[in-house]
């Protein structure tokens, strides 16, 4: 007669307790989950020192992490769960748990529902595994529910753009290219990312124009504060361009132009704009009486200490070459002219402001390519300004097939939409220097 050994009991249950109820594949799958659901409603105490004991340890972390994970998907605690290279800790672990040895294998596999039973037989967990787990870990948060409460959150974390309606549009590109996301990780840090920005942009454009430190000092209370690099000048800047229509770019010097476009000057002499003509200090009076250009910083414009008689007229080209040709033909008679030598500074946006605000007509030249056309558009839309030989008609005349080819991306030409459809049809490009005696006669002296 063989004699049969007796399955030992497991931790924490007496000897001679009689039989243990079936577990595992030997106990219904409805039986166990419909223990645990009944838990949920009819809560009991969780002896907290004996689960440390039996499920707490540093080997069987594993098995409570990846019940966990199964609760925070919402899915029931029943099945296997299996860990591809244990340790012989975890093996012996496993065991203990258990009441005898996990199945043969390199892996280790355990079934929930196994687990589950032995924590209610012993009256350790009277609720089973998923009472368990939260004694050990804390309230399990469902993924659902969890990105529900993230996304209402970062919706929330948005609400101070909304104290700047003239920005809403901005506010709701914001909400969608993921930029404060990126700036701030969390939304409680996007919040106040998000507030200080309101605060500033509800405080621009500033007039007269500040010092960027001293700005940010009396604002936010550090001089550092709109510091290059800091998520809130980034997405400050993001504002400005939205409030200004400064157009996207990069680098040193267009942060600094861009900070200006809003009144706020971080270097005030770097900033310049080249004229000829001008008069209205004795120093601008002399230069325009010897027929010589100059050249103005933004700390001068900006600071009110220049001040400026406005012409009737002021013609404005793109390339200094222009400027130069003209002081050489017509010296001290030459039409007062602006030159922007490219995109425009925060100087020259500074300086036609200011003319066009005391009745000066402004008017344009620049080259006939997109390059061109998008610096003239982008002109137009900060400071009005009328054709100077700029149109589609000028285009056609001066265009000739021995031009160079226009390349780039095409763009738009808001004075005059037949300009753009010209410069395509006829791809290519002409250079203000090539009508140079055009724009000269123009300049000249009224007899």
């Amino acid at each position: 007669m063989t004699r049969q050994t007796p399955t030992p009991p497991p931790p924490g249950r007496p000897p001679g307790t009689g039989p243990e109820p079936a577990t595992g594949p030997d106990r219904p799958a409805e039986e166990l989950q419909g223990a645990d659901a009944a838990s949920a409603t009819e809560p009991a105490t969780v002896d907290t020192a004996r689960l440390r004991r039996l499920l707490g340890g540093p080997d069987l972390a594993w098995l409570v992490e990846r019940a966990r994970r199964r609760m925070e998907r919402e899915e029931p605690l029943t099945g296997s769960v299996s860990l591809g290279t244990p340790t012989d800790a975890q093996r012996r672990a496993a065991e203990r748990l258990l009441g005898r040895p996990p199945a043969g294998g390199r892996s280790l596999t355990v079934r929930l529902d196994t687990v589950g039973a032995v924590l209610r037989r012993s009256g350790i967990s009277p609720d089973g595994l998923p009472a368990a787990v939260t004694a050990l870990t804390g309230a399990v948060v469902p993924v659902r529910v969890a990105r529900a409460e993230e996304d209402r959150a970062w919706q929330e974390a948005y609400a101070p753009l909304d104290q700047v309606p003239r920005l809403a549009a901005w506010a709701a590109r914001l909400r969608a290219d993921g930029l404060v996301r990126r700036l701030a990780r969390t939304p409680e840090a996007a919040r106040a990312l998000t507030a200080a920005t309101a605060h500033v942009l509800s405080e621009l454009p500033a007039e007269p124009a500040v010092s960027l430190p001293a700005f940010a000092a009396r604002v936010l209370g550090s001089a550092h504060a709109l510091d290059d690099g800091t998520p809130l000048a980034t997405l400050t800047l993001s504002g400005i361009r939205a409030l200004t229509g400064f157009p996207d770019g990069s680098g040193t010097q267009w942060r600094r132009e861009a900070w200006a476009s809003a009144g706020l000057l971080r270097d005030e002499l770097s900033s310049t704009v080249l004229t000829l003509g001008l008069r209205g200090t004795p120093a601008l009076d002399w230069l325009t009486a010897n027929g010589e250009p100059t050249v103005l910083t933004l700390r001068q414009l900006a600071s009110g200490t220049t001040t400026l008689s406005p012409p009737a007229t002021v013609y404005v080209c793109e390339n200094p070459a222009v400027l130069a040709a003209a002081a050489d033909r017509h010296g001290a008679h030459s039409s007062p002219m602006v030159c922007l030598q490219g995109q425009p500074s925060a100087a020259a946006l500074t300086l036609l402001r200011h003319l066009a605000d005391q009745g000066t007509t402004l008017r344009y030249h620049g080259d006939f390519d997109w390059g061109g056309v998008r610096i003239a558009a982008a002109l137009l839309a900060r400071v009005p300004w009328t054709p100077w030989r700029y149109t589609a008609a000028d285009y056609r005349d001066a265009a000739t097939d021995r031009g160079a080819r226009l390349t780039g991306i095409p763009a738009a030409s808001p004075w005059d939409p037949a300009l753009a459809e010209a410069l395509a049809e006829h791809g290519v490009r002409v250079e203000e220097e090539a009508v140079l005696d055009v724009l000269l006669d123009d300049l000249a002296p009224a007899k």
